[in-house]
Parts: C-alpha cells; structure tokens; sequence
C-alpha cells in the first residue's frame, strides 16, 4: 500500500507544473487526499486537500488562486496544478492519505500514508 508522486521539476518564475499522485494499494474513493511541501530545516507546509465524501478542496493561504487540486477517482489519482510559480513554492511536495473518519484538512497529523515526495525547484 503506497503512494507515488510524480511530475516535480526545475520551472522558472511564472511557470507552471503538475504534480500527480497515483496510489498503489487504496482506493482513493475511500481517503481524503492532501499535497504538502517541505523545505530543509522549515515544518513540513499544508499545500492542498480534497476530501472524499465530497470532493471539497482547501488550500493553503500561500497558495491559493495559484494552485488548483482534483481527484479522478477512475484513475485513482490526485492531481495538482500549480501556476505562477515562484521562487519560494520550491520545496519537496509529499502526496498524503488520510482515512475518511478524519475531516479532511491539511494537518498533517491526520495522514497516515505519506509518499516519498517529489523536488519541484522554481529558479530562473
């Protein structure tokens, strides 16, 4: 039972990236889905989530307008779109699952299932 970022990279200022979280094991139906990104030294940041019950998506206030999340529950997959990049969204972006008994919101003590995270730089 895992998940498995994929899609970081090196962006420049303004740019734009998608990052994809497929699972391996779980049915994404039955989780709530968060992104969160860590720098070196700093606590890890609540980027995005989306619930599954509803599909209710929140963000994080240095995100939001930015960066957009959503789930395709067909192909068992979150993803996140991330526009007008900027130097400080550099950081490694971990997928996270959370069981539906939680509320379905970015602390991520509530997220039990991590993947191994993906580096997105953004740097011209």
């Amino acid at each position: 039972v895992k998940v498995v970022e994929s899609g970081g990279g090196l962006v420049q200022p303004g740019g734009s990236l998608t990052l994809s979280c497929a699972a391996v094991g779980i049915k994404f139906d039955y989780y709530n889905i968060a992104w969160f990104r860590q720098i070196p030294g700093k606590e890890r940041e609540g980027v995005s989530c989306v619930d599954g019950y509803e599909g209710k998506t929140r963000y994080g206030d240095s995100v939001k307008g930015r960066f957009t999340i959503s789930k395709d529950n067909t192909k068992n997959t979150v993803s996140l779109q991330m526009n007008s990049l900027k130097p400080e969204d550099t950081a490694v972006y971990y997928c996270a699952a959370a069981p539906l008994k939680y509320s379905g919101s970015l602390n991520p003590a509530e997220y039990g299932l991590w993947g191994q995270g993906t580096q997105v730089t953004v740097s011209s």
